[in-house]
């Protein structure tokens, strides 16, 4: 085999269609966001609760501290994973279920069906 001629167990490039730029640049920011392991298990949190979570607790459930949880949660809500509301003096956050809706269908943009 010359370096033009490719192995026989190798399937030539098969073409996809295109992702939407729009999808693929939500995709990119949810990435980006989730890149953080603290910004993942505070989505996974958020995402297993009946109704929205009172920031407090989620500093309660995680060994850093609030100024940091609050950079994280505005870097999730910014990508669009989660949304909050004020009441008073108390922030609740809930993950955006559309979000997850999208990230469930990443596989399947992926597969080869």
């Amino acid at each position: 085999m010359n370096g033009r001629t490719r192995p026989d167990d190798f399937a030539p490039l098969r073409p996809v269609p295109a992702l939407p730029v729009r999808d693929a640049e939500r995709l990119q920011r949810v990435f980006k966001a989730l890149a953080h392991p603290a910004r993942l298990e505070i989505l996974r949190l958020l995402a297993r609760q009946p109704s929205a979570t009172c920031a407090c607790d989620i500093v309660e459930h995680f060994d850093l501290s609030q100024p940091t949880i609050s950079h994280h949660l505005r870097v999730l809500r910014e990508a669009g994973l989660v949304t909050s509301r004020r009441r008073g003096l108390w922030s609740f956050y809930r993950a955006e279920r559309s979000a997850l809706q999208v990230l469930s269908e990443f596989p399947a943009w992926c597969s080869a069906s």
